[in-house]
């Protein structure tokens, strides 16, 4: 019994004592949240809407920090979890699902789920709205080796559109994300190649696992499992314009979820590898 005690004494010190790099820990988040692939921090309720990965559940989680615990749960009907990736909030509290995971770039069925207002706790269930989408330059599913550059795992939504950002994985990486943009409406639409930014060469720690908005000013983040580019100051919706500024977080793990609680403050989320991650951090930038 005492050697029980000292241990389950001991681990949450172990927790807390491991090097996070520039990242602080907030918390450990529940075991339904083990695969976390997009979280949304919405100012409103104090909520961090998340969804876990492919083959879970079609549903909406809303993290409370204060209690560490999920306060909200929305399952959407009618809809299939065949990849979800990452979240996206509107400026009007629209919450936005992304069902376009696409490891090999053969899906014909990407689609982007639409939640209107999970904060006012009306429902618990929901049948949102759909838009579906194809690649503009998209020919073969799935393409040659060297053009598997259609998985998706980040977007914002921005002036009623959408902006994919690609999770590079073509045979011969080249360190860049092409840029989509779909317009957010429901129904069949065409995802339209604007442009690309390039992150750097390291494949393995370079490609883009989410994105995320700041509405009130249009900084721009992404993020690989340990690094966070910040974009500001573009030209309209023309993001490579802009200002990037390279954030090595020192601390690599499965990242792949960000949003902005603050101007100069990220909320980052990994999944649980190798009995490794499954938190929530806190990113304070200079």
């Amino acid at each position: 019994m005492k050697k029980i005690l000292l241990f389950l004494w001991v681990l949450p010190s172990c927790i807390s004592c491991q090097d996070f790099g520039r990242l602080e820990l907030v918390a450990d988040l529940p075991g339904l949240l083990k695969e976390v692939s997009g979280i949304e921090y919405s100012t409103e309720s104090n909520l961090i809407w998340s969804i876990n990965d492919s083959r879970n559940a079609p549903e909406v989680y809303g993290f409370d920090i204060e209690s560490q615990k999920i306060q909200r749960t929305i399952r959407l009907k009618g809809a299939s979890n065949i990849d979800w990736e990452d979240l996206a909030f509107s400026e009007d509290g629209t919450l936005y699902v992304g069902d376009f995971g696409n490891n090999i770039s053969n899906r014909t069925d990407l689609a982007i789920y639409h939640v209107p207002t999970p904060d006012s706790g009306e429902k618990r269930r929901q049948e949102p709205l759909i838009t579906t989408f194809a690649y503009q330059d998209q020919i073969n599913f799935p393409p040659k080796e060297k053009d598997k550059s259609y998985d998706v795992e980040a977007f914002i939504h921005l002036n009623e559109s959408f902006y994919l950002f690609t999770r590079n994985r073509s045979k011969k990486y080249d360190g860049t994300t092409k840029i989509y943009k779909i317009t957010a409406e429901e129904g069949p639409q065409e995802a339209i190649y604007v442009g690309e930014l390039e992150t750097c060469k390291d494949q393995s720690d370079c490609e883009i696992t989410s994105a995320a908005i700041h509405h009130p000013t249009g900084k721009i983040a992404l993020l690989s499992y340990n690094k966070v580019w910040i974009i500001s100051d573009y030209q309209n919706d023309y993001f490579p314009s802009g200002k990037v500024e390279k954030i090595k977080l020192g601390h690599s793990s499965q990242k792949e979820s960000i949003s902005f609680k603050t101007e100069n403050e990220l909320y980052i989320a990994d999944e649980r590898t190798h009995g490794k991650g499954r938190n929530l951090y806190l990113l304070r930038l200079d």
